[in-house]
């Protein structure tokens, strides 16, 4: 049992990471309409931005983190003005999104592996603590402990954001219909502009997190996420922020169950078999009620 209870924090640890990332990538497609396939080269530059300033300008951690996290919103932003913004203007289309998104994910991708190289690299040893505390008599490295705050902190305040500020409301509006919100004067560039930061912010967050509990910096470390994202957003129902959370943690204990009690061989098939499974059974998710709309 105490195995159990070990492997069930481990779990619930790494499916924060899903979780966290998956809030972003499907805050994007429920609110904007893109399915944006580009959105783990978001967290991989906040990983970027991460390294450069621990390990070459010796900040501290708290403030790397948040300059990481805004360099990501930046990149963010910068790929809605330049290429989703334009594209919406001319009614491209969901298929029109998904293209410009895969130019968008090479020309991160690929920028992002001549700035960092192509082998992975580790974060400063002092970076972060890594001396495990006992709680109850189980191990938990405070990365975890971190990565578990981080989700509910991030979780609890946008979804405050979303629900009980007017311009969360005008998010929503724009999420549903965009021209009925443009009539009653909701400013939606505006609106399509900051849904892209806080995405694209928290996707950053979420591989700064990752790269940490991996001790992993490496050019392809939003790739990783992007695929388990989509699988929690799937699973846990496009547009609803509890479904990806729950969607998420569901893939991280569930990946960390295979490797303990059946083999590493069956980690990746069990995830996307299951994602496949509601793809089929249930594309709507647990709790999603949101329809795909265009770009």
């Amino acid at each position: 049992m105490d195995l159990f209870i070990q492997q069930l924090i481990n779990g619930v640890s790494l499916g924060a990471l899903y979780a966290l990332f998956a809030i972003g990538f499907g805050l994007i497609f429920a609110k904007m309409g893109i399915l944006n396939v580009a959105h783990g080269t978001f967290a991989t530059w906040g990983v970027i931005a991460a390294y450069e300033l621990l390990a070459h300008a010796d900040v501290p951690f708290a403030v790397a983190v948040v300059a990481a996290v805004l360099a990501s919103a930046a990149t963010g932003l910068v790929a809605e003005l330049c290429a989703f913004r334009p594209l919406r203007h001319k009614n491209a289309g969901m298929l029109g999104s998904i293209i410009v998104a895969i130019g968008v994910w090479i020309i991160l991708l690929n920028l992002a592996e001549v700035v960092l190289g192509p082998d992975p690299v580790a974060l400063p040893e002092d970076a972060f603590p890594s001396r495990a505390l006992y709680l109850w008599g189980f191990q938990i490295p405070p990365i975890y402990l971190l990565n578990i705050v981080t989700l509910a902190v991030v979780s609890l305040g946008l979804g405050s954001f979303l629900r009980r500020t007017r311009f969360g409301a005008a998010i929503r509006t724009v999420g549903i219909q965009p021209q009925s919100a443009a009539i009653v004067g909701v400013n939606t560039r505006l609106v399509f502009a900051v849904t892209a930061v806080l995405a694209a912010g928290v996707a950053g967050l979420a591989g700064i997190l990752t790269a940490v509990t991996t001790s992993n910096v490496s050019f392809t470390v939003g790739e990783g996420l992007l695929l388990k994202g989509f699988a929690a957003v799937v699973i846990g129902g496009f547009g609803n922020l509890r479904g990806a959370v729950l969607g998420g943690l569901a893939i991280g204990v569930i990946e960390i169950m295979t490797l303990q009690y059946l083999s590493s061989t069956f980690r990746e098939a069990i995830t996307f078999g299951l994602l496949l499974l509601f793809l089929v059974v249930r594309p709507q998710g647990l709790f999603g009620e949101v329809q795909v709309k265009r770009a």
